[in-house]
């Protein structure tokens, strides 16, 4: 939860949080979610197809396209500077993290960037979170001008964001919400349906391509070696049976969080959070992981405090994609 200061820098989530409507958030998210699956019908035999044809073109180019998206992105900032700062000192903590050696690297790296960072900064909030209301589903809907433009802003930018290294659903879903102007409750559709298609399009892209785009991805390709068609077709049959299971029990949660909310100590639940994930960082990548985590959380909070998108910290993986393109 955001401090008034920075109310219109956070993303719609949080403003919804701000107006007691957070439970609305994760519905229109959901909405997404299955607004996602249909597109994945859709898309998966035509990625198949076509994605080692394109890959094979593009290959080359793969580098500097994340250059040209990069500047993009960073030149869209309203302070420019403070966003090409944030993007070089992650973009090169990224590069020396991956040449220390350090087990599981991107555990430090990304809970200081995105995790740490936020929850140093919550814990002086002392902000009150206004009570939440819980409406009935069928007054939760979006309009057929939102769902149809959250549906075009995924369909054009997630299967092309899926399998470029280093760009995932943040990035998709700013390119897709500039490409189709989106409201709050419609961004928050669009990104439920990125979300869904660049893990489901990960796996489709390891069968394709050989390359996983995603760490579930490389988990699966690791496991099994080489993933056969009936091995998609198994995978892509269990996200379409976990979005279901998920949305269910998500609803469930998100009724009973809304309602305990403001029974918590927020500062209190940060502060334990912060300590389970700085012992967490030493047990699975021990005091050089330390080091990276905090040198994360620093520029993770030089992010925050300049009010720069938090999607320039994904340079961070963006940065040494293009170093391995380029000079390997």
């Amino acid at each position: 939860m955001p401090e008034e200061d920075s109310f219109l820098a956070v993303l719609p989530g949080h403003q919804l949080l701000l107006e007691g409507r957070a439970h609305d958030a994760l519905i229109y998210t959901l909405y997404g979610a299955f607004t996602g699956l249909i597109i994945l019908i859709l898309v998966t035999p035509i990625y198949i197809l076509f994605l080692p044809a394109l890959y094979t073109a593009l290959k080359t180019s793969i580098p500097f396209i994340l250059i040209f998206i990069s500047f993009y992105l960073v030149l869209r900032e309203e302070r420019p500077f403070f966003a090409s700062l944030v993007f070089i000192l992650s973009g090169l903590l990224g590069l020396l993290t991956f040449h220390l050696p350090v087990k599981e690297p991107l555990f430090p790296l990304l809970t200081g960037l995105f995790g740490l960072s936020s929850l140093f900064l919550s814990v002086k909030n002392t902000q009150k979170i206004k009570k939440q209301k819980i409406l009935p589903l069928k007054k939760i809907t979006l309009s057929k001008k939102e769902a149809a433009r959250s549906f075009l802003g995924a369909l054009i930018s997630a299967p092309f964001c899926s399998f470029l290294p280093g760009i995932g659903s943040g990035h998709a879903a700013v390119i897709g919400s500039e490409i189709v102007q989106q409201n709050n409750r419609g961004f928050l559709a669009l990104l439920g349906a990125i979300n869904v298609l660049v893990m489901s399009l990960s796996f489709v892209a390891v069968y394709a391509i050989s390359r996983a785009r995603s760490g579930s991805a490389a988990a699966i390709q690791d496991l099994l070696k080489t993933i056969t068609l009936q091995n998609l077709f198994t995978i892509l049959i269990v996200v379409l049976i976990s979005i279901i299971l998920a949305s269910f029990i998500a609803l469930y949660i998100s009724k009973k969080a809304a309602n305990l909310l403001n029974k918590i100590n927020y500062s209190l639940f940060c502060k334990i959070v912060i300590i389970l994930l700085v012992i967490l960082t030493f047990i699975f990548s021990s005091w050089l992981g330390l080091i990276i985590l905090l040198t994360a959380t620093s520029v993770g909070i030089v992010c925050i405090r300049s009010n720069s998108r938090r999607i320039n910290l994904m340079a961070s993986l963006i940065l040494p994609a293009i170093y391995y393109y380029l000079w390997i």
